[in-house]
């Protein structure tokens, strides 16, 4: 069945919107910590510590979605690892080089971010954190607006900095939208 050019162009729309937004870190204050049995034994970590990271983490998360909403490069560098690799919802890589151009570049503007569904797991120095982003964006191309579901991979450096260092999204659709 052929795609028409609307919904085509809807999905570069959101491509682009998603390949410049969701790249490090989410807003803090949603979810909370899942303490099953096996998480604590994966982590090794006690229970104080991890409360501590996990508190890291959603500063960072803030950071993240404050820089995206912002436009603000400056905030975003130094929460991405040097060797930082995105896969956007289109599956298209992105290093940290290319995830700052895009947010430097200004072709895209974010009006609203509302995350939701926050989870944190710790094993020992990662950090993993998967959420729900509701988006609404304007592209060069015009409105974005849509669910994402994603990963993000956080790793404690040599010097005790939690940095990140992996980034995947996915667009849930709407139950009319079909291949």
């Amino acid at each position: 069945m052929p795609v028409s050019a609307n919904t085509s162009l809807s999905r570069v729309k959101g491509r682009i919107a998603i390949g410049l937004l969701l790249f490090p870190a989410l807003a803090a204050g949603v979810g909370t910590i899942a303490q099953t049995p096996s998480e604590t034994a994966h982590s090794g970590l006690p229970r104080a510590q991890k409360h501590e990271s996990r508190h890291e983490i959603d500063q960072l998360e803030d950071a993240w979605r404050n820089a995206v909403l912002k436009s603000n490069t400056a905030a975003m560098e130094p929460l991405l690892a040097d060797d930082y690799m995105a896969i956007t919802p289109n599956g298209t890589l992105q290093t940290k080089d290319q995830a700052l151009a895009n947010l430097r570049s200004g072709r895209t503007h974010v009006q609203t971010l509302e995350l939701s569904d926050r989870k944190v797991r710790f094993y020992g120095t990662t950090a993993v954190v998967t959420s729900l982003a509701d988006l609404k964006a304007t592209t060069s191309e015009g409105e974005v607006a849509g669910s994402f579901r994603y990963t993000r991979v956080y790793v404690r450096d040599a010097h005790g900095h939690w940095k990140i260092v992996s980034f995947e999204a996915s667009r849930i659709r709407d139950g009319g939208d079909h291949k």
